[in-house]
């Protein structure tokens, strides 16, 4: 049995999140761990929302709530929708939350202590209106690289090109739109990532397997211009880590947080400690997944994330752990995804444009979304979301293809037999079936394996296609009125396949998959290692009942219904 820990990018806590953000990390993590307990590995799936920095406190202000009240209540938001939607974490955490306000702590004084933090008295913009620095993402304007009129200070949503605020043309206040900015001196520490550079870049080197979008904005960032900078981890704001050198004060940080960039991704770590508290295990406990000298060295950690976080992740993170000089465990793989654009534009939570996860769940059942969005995931290039391929799939491939198979068989088996598996034999289609399934399972596994989250949703989908075949091609409803025996046979192959189908599809669809298995009046999940075996799970007698239909077609109507009121952008 192998330990498989999973990690996917921490979401903002400003709001509701859109189907891109949903794609681009939460859900193919949960399909990998999802596939992974299938197959009877010990998971640690973990995710949090991220809470403190610039987006919180403008999100809170826009409430009107204190900042703590606010994050508190969207953590409640985002891990409802979160469950709604089938995502199976053993843990939802918090970045504010003591385990992570002291580990952060703890790995500032290790860096520090390493020599790989130092001092920088800094130019950094001042509102005069608001009577506060502004940290980079408070400040709006236009970007020089592409000309997008919102580019924040830190990074233009447009193009993604990193920026500092002083980049930016028109620069304006985002709190209050003041333009009556002006640059002051203020001291902040800064993490010597150029120090680290060759470890770095040794470490990336030595994973081979990683997806080229992950390595070659690792390599970008290493190698491009002046190379690896100094990235400043510190901010003057009021709601985040406090900035202390272990558990010691730091003298000239006083009032000063650490940023956002630093602390967040010390929140996996840090979640395993909240899951070990929520559950009332011990630190030992925690500890097997991130410590190599207490357990982890045997532990495969995976990350998944959008592009936008591949910096971090590949770089800034494991600058913090490396640094640190501790067995911490590293990412042994890190899968990124590129845009799911919306409708010829691009999904944004800051202009409210897309569909929302809250939104997606009023309108259909969460495995409407799943398969969509997983059999369309953005792993090579960019992809795209429109209703009337919306439409085609969830109608061709989830009604047409799976759920009119399980109607089918059930339904016939009812009126020709009875609510039981009948007893017959299986032939030499059944065999060939037996088979050619096989192989294809083989490649289901491989594709999941290698995180190929849109091979896996074609080979699974190919799966349910050879049962569809093999009913129209044995045609038990002609050979029932010649040969019931060998109908019954038939049918009994049909019934098994719904039991198979659940089982495989449960990572993808796992409502649909459970409706199948409780239709089939069995909790056999396990994984069909022996295809035959599988295949011969429900024995003859076996009582079932009809199901009520899987997947309902999405009707023009409702499309365009739709589609007329997503058009815009939500309050």
């Amino acid at each position: 049995m192998a330990r498989i820990l999973i990690t996917s990018a921490i979401p903002y806590i400003n709001g509701i999140k859109h189907l891109g953000n949903l794609i681009g990390s939460q859900l193919p993590a949960d399909l990998y761990a999802r596939y992974n307990r299938g197959r009877g590995n010990e998971v640690m799936f973990l995710c949090a929302t991220d809470e403190h920095g610039t987006p919180a406190e403008l999100a809170a202000a826009k409430a009107g709530k204190p900042v703590a009240e606010y994050c508190a209540e969207m953590h409640g938001v985002q891990s409802d929708i979160a469950d709604r939607f089938g995502l199976s974490f053993d843990h939802f955490g918090r970045s504010s939350s003591p385990q992570n306000h002291k580990l952060t702590q703890h790995f500032a004084g290790k860096l520090a202590e390493a020599g790989l933090i130092r001092e920088v008295s800094e130019k950094q913009v001042y509102s005069n209106a608001d009577g506060r620095f502004l940290p980079d993402r408070y400040i709006e304007g236009t970007c020089p690289n592409c000309g997008y009129e919102k580019a924040r200070g830190d990074q233009c949503e447009n193009c993604t090109k990193q920026l500092d605020p002083t980049d930016l043309i028109d620069p304006r206040s985002a709190i209050s739109g003041s333009t009556d900015l002006e640059v002051r001196e203020t001291k902040h520490l800064y993490l010597c990532q150029s120090q680290l550079k060759d470890q770095l870049d040794a470490w990336i080197d030595s994973k081979a397997d990683w997806p080229v979008l992950t390595t070659s904005i690792a390599k970008k960032w290493l190698h491009d211009g002046d190379g690896l900078q100094d990235r400043g981890i510190t901010r003057d704001l009021d709601w985040g880590v406090p900035v202390k050198k272990g558990d010691e004060d730091w003298p000239g940080m006083e009032g000063k947080v650490f940023y956002v960039w630093f602390d967040a991704p010390i929140e996996y770590i840090a979640c395993a400690g909240e899951w070990a508290e929520a559950t009332s295990r011990s630190d030992a406990d925690w500890e097997r997944w991130w410590r190599t000298d207490k357990g982890a060295e045997d532990v495969k950690y995976v990350q998944f994330m959008g592009k936008d976080n591949v910096p971090f992740h590949t770089l800034s993170f494991p600058a913090t752990i490396l640094g640190s000089g501790e067995p911490w465990k590293m990412v042994d793989h890190l899968k990124s995804f590129n845009y799911l654009n919306y409708d010829g534009g691009q999904f944004s939570t800051s202009q409210g444009r897309g569909v929302f996860m809250d939104q997606a769940l009023d309108i259909l059942p969460a495995d409407y979304w799943r398969w969509w969005l997983l059999s369309h995931a953005p792993e090579n290039s960019d992809s795209e979301f429109t209703w009337e391929n919306f439409q085609t799939s969830v109608n061709k491939d989830l009604a047409d293809v799976l759920g009119n198979f399980v109607s089918r068989i059930t339904k016939f088996c009812r009126s020709k037999f009875s609510e039981a598996v009948p007893d017959g034999a299986y032939g030499e289609a059944e065999k060939a079936l037996i088979a050619d399934l096989t192989t294809r399972v083989r490649a289901y596994e491989q594709h999941m394996e290698a995180m190929e989250v849109r091979k896996s949703a074609q080979e699974l989908r190919a799966i349910w296609v050879a049962g569809n075949e093999y009913l129209q091609n044995t045609a038990p409803w002609t050979a029932f009125k010649t040969d019931p025996e060998k109908a019954a046979g038939q049918v009994r192959m049909g019934l098994n396949l719904i039991r198979f189908y659940a089982v495989l599809s449960a990572p993808f669809i796992p409502t649909a998959s459970a409706k199948m298995l409780s239709a089939m009046n069995t909790l056999d999940t396990s994984w069909p290692d022996d295809v035959d075996a599988a295949l011969n799970a429900l024995p003859a007698g076996h009582e079932f009942t009809v199901p009520e239909v899987l997947f309902a077609k999405i009707t023009d109507e409702q499309r365009e219904d739709w589609q007329e009121r997503f058009s815009g952008t939500r309050d």
